[in-house]
């Protein structure tokens, strides 16, 4: 039988490590030829090293492979199209898009500064967009690609200190919905994964509490592999089917993620006055509230 993304190739960003890198090994194990894009920054998005691509290469070549590294940043627009240019220039199409490249400058909000926002900003949710953006000319040309984006329960429910990340994470969910609503026309699909995996982007959480030290020890379970097949099938033509959905994994799980509907309503024949929103409105909307939950709040069993 025909390996599932046999002839395609794939961009993975961020591969040089953790998720990324066991999506660009599976994926060149199912036939993709790979760009294996990864600057080789610390999880702070600092530093350049572009020893990390080269090494995943080198697994998927002796693995009987295809790949070639990239060392472009997915920050800024020019860079990120060289990203599919590689991809263009080495094996002379592109199929699909990964877009995992991530840092991490966590900071209570009222201690947030603009660099460490804008940092998160520019890698998490400019990148997607400048690396799809460059790719999305030619899937509209060819008439077909896939993208596939991360996402993270920190942006789609919640969690401390993260303020910079949540936007990013949640602007992303967005982005890929777009591009699914905008490009399914010309038989290109989008949709998000939240991923759950012990990476060195988690190994830099805190763990003050005996609650944070129980978090990371779950989390340690779930290895970057576990991601992989996902991603792989959401690359692959087999998810022709499967357009502008959010899915989280999590080790042996596999989650399809709600997205913002109408939950109650109030209604007043002649209008509201802020009197009658307070004494009426939002007591008749405040059953549906939802509490503050963080991302581990609603995740409170381990692993499976």
């Amino acid at each position: 039988m025909a390996r599932m993304m046999e002839g395609k190739v794939v961009v993975v960003t961020g591969a040089g490590g953790g998720i990324g890198r066991d999506i660009a090994l599976q994926c060149a194990a199912a036939g993709a030829k790979v760009v294996v894009n990864d600057i080789g920054a610390s999880v702070a998005g600092e530093g350049h090293d572009s020893a990390p691509a080269h090494q995943v290469c080198a697994e998927i070549r002796a693995a009987g492979g295809e790949a070639t590294p990239n060392a472009d940043s997915v920050a800024e627009a020019a860079a990120a199209g060289r990203i599919i240019q590689c991809a263009l220039d080495t094996f002379g199409r592109i199929d699909a898009v990964v877009n995992n490249a991530g840092i991490l400058r966590d900071r209570f909000f009222h201690k947030m500064s603009l660099d460490e926002w804008d940092a998160v900003i520019k890698v998490h949710l400019y990148g997607a967009f400048h690396v799809s953006r460059a790719a999305a000319t030619h899937f509209k040309e060819q008439a077909s690609g896939a993208f596939v984006h991360m996402t993270s329960t920190s942006g789609l429910i919640g969690n401390y200190g993260q303020a910079n990340y949540m936007a990013a994470k949640l602007g992303i969910a967005a982005l890929s919905k777009s591009i699914a609503l905008d490009m399914r026309k010309f038989n290109v699909r989008s949709n998000s994964i939240a991923p759950f995996a012990w990476s060195r982007m988690i190994d830099s959480m805190p763990s003050d509490t005996p609650e944070q030290v129980a978090r990371l020890a779950r989390m340690q379970q779930m290895t970057p592999a576990k991601i992989a097949p996902v991603a792989v099938y959401l690359a692959s033509d087999a998810s022709s089917e499967v357009n502008g959905q959010i899915f989280a994994v999590r080790n042996n799980e596999i989650f399809l993620m709600s997205q913002p509907r109408p939950e109650r309503s109030v209604h007043r024949s002649e209008g509201w006055t802020a009197e009658t929103v307070a004494s009426h409105g939002m007591p008749a909307l405040m059953a549906g509230f939802y509490p503050l939950d963080r991302s581990g709040d609603v995740f409170t069993w381990d692993p499976v």
